[in-house]
């Protein structure tokens, strides 16, 4: 029933464990979201029908949908704009690495 949070939550805690640094953490979602973002369109797109029961069954479609599953109103809310907020830090972080190599 919570299977998929519950995995999500041990990742972002082992990652958090082990590097202990800001910037882990939001690598770390972002991966984690983009991975389930390549699931749910591989879902979507492949015609193959274990494939797509395999991958609705266990995996969710990203981290919003597993916000969404879980909480409602202002708690809601206040939850998805701190992954905003993240995935903004995320945007920050590729942006300033990109302009650094080019230099």
């Amino acid at each position: 029933m919570y299977a998929d949070l519950i995995i999500v939550l041990i990742l972002l805690g082992i990652v958090v464990f082990f590097f202990r640094r800001f910037s882990s953490f939001v690598y770390a979602t972002a991966i984690i979201d983009i991975f389930l973002r390549i699931l749910s369109f591989i879902k979507y797109n492949v015609d193959v029908p274990e494939l797509k029961s395999l991958i609705g069954k266990y995996f969710p479609e990203s981290i919003a949908g597993i916000i969404n599953s879980y909480t409602s109103g202002v708690f809601n809310v206040i939850i998805m704009w701190a992954y905003v907020i993240i995935y903004a830090i995320f945007l920050g972080y590729i942006v300033k690495y990109f302009i650094y190599k080019r230099k």
